[in-house]
Formats: structure tokens, sequence, C-alpha cells
């Protein structure tokens, strides 16, 4: 086998294992498929979203590179804020989520910066052979599958806040449906000249000139400076260990890795196994964790040995024993032993596309998961934390499982059930996605239909509530794992259909 991808849309997927049938290797796949990913998935992600790479090489070296955005308000445009819109998304008719979207809701994008710097430090094709298909996807459009109508249905009230994301979102008063093309031709010309050119005029050129103009007049705080001087940062990644593995996923200023490694430390000190109970009283630990000063901790500098240290997450697991989202991921692994994991996020998106510049903006300084104690408070030029968590989990050196997910505050749950379906009931990465899922928040557990009653009704009984959903929903998150079996080698990939994913293996 050559490798395996997976991706958030077929099309995606599809970018990625095309690369690796040509000889690419992970990074070149993965590149490839977050670059189809901006036409087959722009809602939620693009040249104005933001995101971080995981790469393990063949070599045997870890890597993380963050892209993500960052605060704006640098230089002597900066200015106060306009207001925030309220956005409603609606994932039932019980269940809701509140978002906030116009121009003071855009932070400073890195997706291209960042895809371009990993293909030069670990690829080995040119980034011009990479954006045909997805410029060409871009122009012609993008039919919308079934889930997508769904997902593009309730995102309406952001998509279509604007004349211009109405003009490519609902451009007959509604919202597309399934069968009907998404066509965003200007994204196209971006990702041509981006192949020619590198990613430059999106920063200091006249791209990001146009960007910045055309916030900084609607109320919004990028800068002409504040693009200028984005930099992709390479961080040393956060470790756990896990059923004698090592996991490594993403450390601080992002919150969602390290939120991660300390539940699967935590559920390692466990007596029994990781079952609905467990995980559900572990979240709530990894809540609790989530703390004011949890979130301005995470920038200073020793913050991640200190939170992870053995004897406060003892503590932590003492007390479980006492008490008995919008993204998008990439997966690959290649022939050679190299993984690349990617996830990229335009936010739930912002309703902001620049006119002329193919440019969706994301509405990272207006999502409440990202900044739980109020709005606007970022340093300018510092990375926003995020729940992002590219993640891969070493056996003996060697990667057996590489993933990541979207789905806001659900990536971390949805992340570390993929892993215990993979690492402790021998799954493939198909059915360790496919597997249902609980997720607790704000004193519910929520549960998908097929997670045991039984335990259910444990937590029931012990005092928790208990939120049955009558069907598999993207709320749940978007994993997209690969897999490879320690004892056979065999290659698995598993894309969720909670988001319309797909996986595609490479003979």
């Amino acid at each position: 086998m050559r490798g395996v991808v997976a991706g958030g849309h077929p099309l995606t997927a599809e970018a990625g294992a095309r690369v690796l049938r040509d000889g690419g290797n992970a990074v070149d796949a993965a590149v490839a498929a977050a670059l189809m990913s901006f036409a087959a998935e722009s809602p939620l992600t693009g040249p104005g979203a933001g995101g971080f790479m995981l790469v393990h090489t063949a070599g045997g070296e870890d890597h993380l590179l963050d892209f993500f955005v960052a605060a704006p308000g640098r230089g002597p445009d900066a200015r106060e804020p306009a207001q925030l819109t309220p956005a409603k998304v609606w994932w039932n008719e019980d269940s809701f989520q509140l978002f906030h979207i116009g121009a003071s809701s855009c932070g400073v994008y890195g997706n291209t910066k960042g895809l371009a710097e990993a293909l030069a430090r670990f690829g080995t094709m040119p980034l011009s052979e990479l954006v045909a298909e997805p410029a060409r996807a871009a122009r012609e459009g993008v039919p919308l599958s079934e889930v997508q109508e769904y997902l593009f249905k309730i995102l309406d009230p952001l998509l279509a806040a604007e004349p211009e994301g109405r003009a490519i979102y609902n451009p007959e008063g509604r919202a597309l449906r399934a069968g009907e093309k998404v066509r965003f031709p200007e994204l196209g010309d971006l990702l041509e000249r981006l192949g020619a050119e590198g990613p430059d005029f999106l920063y200091p050129g006249d791209v990001a000139a146009a960007v910045s103009d055309w916030v900084l007049e609607r109320g919004g705080l990028i800068t002409r400076e504040d693009l200028a001087s984005y930099e992709v940062i390479e961080r040393e990644p956060a470790h756990a260990h896990y059923r004698g593995r090592d996991v490594i996923t993403n450390p601080p200023p992002s919150s969602g890795g390290i939120l991660i490694a300390y539940a699967l430390d935590m559920l390692e000190r466990l007596d029994r196994p990781a079952d609905v109970r467990a995980l559900v009283q572990v979240m709530d630990q990894a809540n609790r964790a989530r703390t004011e000063e949890f979130i301005s901790s995470l920038h200073h500098e020793g913050y991640l040995e200190r939170f992870l240290a053995r004897e406060a997450i003892e503590s932590a697991a003492s007390e479980v024993h006492s008490r008995l989202g919008s993204t998008t991921h990439i997966a690959v692994l290649d022939a050679d032993g190299a993984c690349a994991s990617v996830t990229c996020s335009n936010g739930s998106s912002s309703g902001v596309i620049v006119p002329g510049t193919g440019v969706h903006l994301n509405n990272m300084l207006g999502e409440e998961d990202l900044n739980p104690h109020g709005y606007h408070r970022h340093e300018p030029g510092r990375r926003i934390p995020s729940m992002m968590a590219p993640t891969v989990v070493l056996r003996e050196g060697q990667p057996e499982v590489a993933l990541g997910s979207a789905g806001s505050n659900r990536i971390r749950s949805a992340i570390l059930q993929t892993i215990i379906g993979v690492v402790d009931d021998g799954m493939t990465a198909s059915e360790a996605v496919n597997r249902p899922r609980v997720h607790f928040e704000q004193g519910v557990v929520d549960a998908e239909p097929g997670v045991d009653e039984a335990q259910l009704e444990a937590l029931e009984r012990d005092g928790w509530a208990v939120s049955r959903w009558v069907e598999r929903n993207l709320y749940f998150g978007g994993v997209q794992a690969v897999a490879r079996d320690p004892e056979t080698g065999e290659l698995s990939g598993g894309g969720d259909p909670r988001r319309g994913g797909a996986s595609v293996l490479v003979d």
C-alpha cells in the first residue's frame, strides 16, 4: 500500500490520494487535500482561515507547525471594534449554539502561509502542481452532498449574512440543496495565483491591503501590519502516554491538545476500562480544568509541564474514582511511515467575503468556545487559543493512528473516543470513527443512539443529566483518522459520516 488519506469530503480525500499515487509523500498529500478542501468545504476552511499541521517524518522526527489565527490590532490603524453580530446555529429542534460574526469577529489568517511552508520543508512536490485541481473545482463548482445540505442549512444565517456570501451560498434566496453546485470563481483565481507566486500577496501584498481596508471600514481590527508581520511558528508537540503509546498533539497556546493529553493521562490511572461512565467523568474534570487562569496561562513558558504534572492528574483521577466546532481535518499515512495530521478552521465563518479576492474570513474573535471569558481580550499578534488538536499515536516509534476532528468543544471528546476505539478496543480507523459518541458539557451528557443504555442509566442514577439524541449528528464532531495495525501493518481510514467525510486507500 502506498498510503491512506482521510478528509472531510470525498474530493478532499481523493486529492490527497492522487498525490500519493503520483509518488508524493504524506505532507504533499496533506497539502493537496487541504487546498482541495478550500473548494469542497469552503464554509469551513480556506485562505481566510488558520490551522495546525503535525508531521511525523519517516526518520522519526515530530514537528508541529502553528499557522492558526492571530489576534489583530497592530499598528497605527488599530481601533475599537464594532459590536459583534450574534447568530444562532440550530443543531436540531432543541439544541442550538450561539456564534458571533461580522468584521469585528475576523482574526489574522494563516492557512496559505502554513501550507506553503509545510510543503517547502517536508514535501517533495511544487505548490504549482497541487493547485490546478482545486482551482478548477472552485470555478466549475462542487455539488453538495446530503450531509453538506444539512450543514449549509444550519449555517445559512452566517453564510448569507452579507451580499457576497448570499451570491455564493444563497443565490436563489435559500440555502443550497444536495446536488446543487457551490461555485466560488474568485477562490479559483486565488489558488491559481498561489501556485504561481506563493502566498506573499495575501500578507504584505495587494490582497492583504484589500482585506485590511475592507475589514477596517466595517469596524473590524485586521491591519496591514497584522498581515505583513504574520509568521508560521514551529512548536514542540505536547506528549501524553497511554497504554504503552506515545501520544503527540497540539501544545499551548492551544488548549485542545493538552486537554486531550490530560484526559488520557487520567484514564491511564483508572483501575477500570474507559467505559462511558469513565469518559463522562474525565470530560467533566477536563472541563473544570479550563478555568480563566488556564486560558491566561497558556502563553506562559513551562505551563504545559505544570498542567500535566503527575500530582495534578493523580488528584483529578482520584476525584473521578470517588464520583463513581466549524473546522475540517485531514490525516495521511504514507508507505515510508511518515504521517501528517492537519486541522484547519474558518470558525463557523464570519459572513465576511472580501470582493475580488477569494478570501472568506474566519470568525475566531466571535467564537464563544475560544473566548470563554470575554471577547477582544487577546493581545494583538498573539495566537488565539484553539480546541483544534491534530494528533498522532506512536507505538514503538511508529504511527499507529493519526487523527483530528472538527466540532468546536466536541473536538477533544471526539478525538479521545476515537483513540480509545483504536488503542483499547482494536478497531480499525473506520470502526472507531463510526462508533456512537458521548459529550459532556454545561451539566448535560449528550449521547448518540447506540451508546450503551445501561451505562447511561447508571449515569442518571448517579445524578447526571442525559440527553439522548435520536440520530447521529455533526454536533459530535467530524473525526478523520488513518491507522496502521501494529501486528499486520494493514492500513485503514475513517472519514466521519457526520461531516460527509471519506477515506481512500492507495495501492
